[in-house]
């Protein structure tokens, strides 16, 4: 597994790089969003790791274009700790959200347990559901409805999967962040009701996701 840091301090990114390497992960460095974009193409690694403030960018634009280009895990590490700053990311595609200063031990958990969910999303799911109109594609990642691809951020992706391994089935709310999200996951709970409308909205209709109040959500087929 290669990451790729994008950040601009070199005394942090000496830090982090540090760290990576104790616990065998192998990193490179870049410090704008001009740098990362030549970096993905190049080097395509398995994880990025994006501060927010670059010089040459906001990292959430930059966060955008990189989940819309490619479908990589994106873990942000940003001084920025208002709630806001991490509910944008995380709607923008983000997959985990780190507030600085941390700890390295923290930083290399939370990157091992975002691989651990993006490989297991992949491997868990058989290659391809499909419910109605409605195909889900493990191994694309791509959703189509009547024959016309859908798109999707990497979080709404395994959220729909999520749900639709088990139609019908109702899910609880911390179940589903604990599942989805991460294992310690302590944002606030507004952020999986974002993402349900949004895939709401991009499918067309509500009756795909329901909504069992008090409870959670359960994955069904519209009439």
């Amino acid at each position: 597994m290669r990451v790729l840091l994008v950040e601009d301090d070199d005394s942090v990114a000496s830090g982090i790089a540090d760290g990576l390497s104790d616990a065998g992960i192998d990193s490179s460095r870049v410090a704008t969003a001009a740098a990362a974009r030549i970096a993905m193409e190049v080097e395509h690694p398995a994880l990025v790791l994006l501060d927010l403030g670059l010089p040459d960018a906001d990292g959430t634009d930059l966060c955008r274009e990189l989940r819309s280009a490619y479908d990589i895990p994106i873990i942000i590490v940003s001084a920025r700790s208002d709630e806001v700053d991490r509910v944008i990311a995380l709607e923008l595609g983000a997959d985990d959200y780190l507030v600085k200063p941390f700890g390295i031990r923290e930083l290399v958990a939370r990157v091992r347990a975002v691989m651990r969910r993006a490989n297991a999303s992949d491997a868990a799911v058989p290659a391809e559901r499909t419910h109605g109109g409605l195909s889900i594609d493990a191994r694309t990642r791509r959703v189509t409805l009547d024959r016309v691809e859908v798109h999707l951020t990497a979080k709404e992706f395994e959220l729909l999967a999520y749900l639709a391994r088990e139609p019908g089935t109702v899910f609880r709310r911390a179940e589903i962040l604990h599942d989805v999200w991460d294992t310690n996951w302590y944002g606030t709970t507004k952020t999986l009701d974002t993402h349900v409308a949004a895939i709401r909205k991009k499918l067309g209709s509500p009756a795909w996701i329901e909504s069992v109040r008090g409870i959670g959500f359960r994955f069904g087929v519209p009439a």
